[in-house]
């Protein structure tokens, strides 16, 4: 009959993990995303953990006729950069789950 998995083994594995997710996390803190709307008008500078640092406007993008144009391009380079940084923050985090390559936990399934 075979043998189950080791589960001193599955729960080190899992410790082990967890504190590089922990270490990834605090990484991401570090990295930055930038984006940008209007052909670079409005630029949006976020971290990787999901925190807006700095929105630079053009003045040439500043129309009181037209607010509703640099609020949209605003809203564009803000959700670009929030694309960006969940992006990078899938990749750091997928590749030590082993979402991304396959891997996982062995001897668990689905993990």
């Amino acid at each position: 009959m075979p043998q189950g998995p080791n589960m001193n083994q599955i729960l080190k594995q899992a410790q082990q993990m967890q504190a590089e997710m922990a270490k990834a996390q605090e990484q991401l803190k570090n990295e930055i995303v930038e984006a940008s709307a209007g052909g670079g008008m409005v630029k949006v500078t976020m971290t990787g953990d999901m925190q807006l640092r700095e929105i630079k406007i053009d003045p040439a993008a500043v129309d009181p006729e037209d607010v509703e144009l640099l609020q949209d391009m605003v809203t564009a380079a803000v959700n670009e950069a929030m694309r960006s940084a969940q992006e990078l923050a899938s990749s750091r985090m997928g590749g030590i789950a082993g979402l991304g390559g396959g891997g996982g936990l062995p001897g668990l399934p689905g993990m």
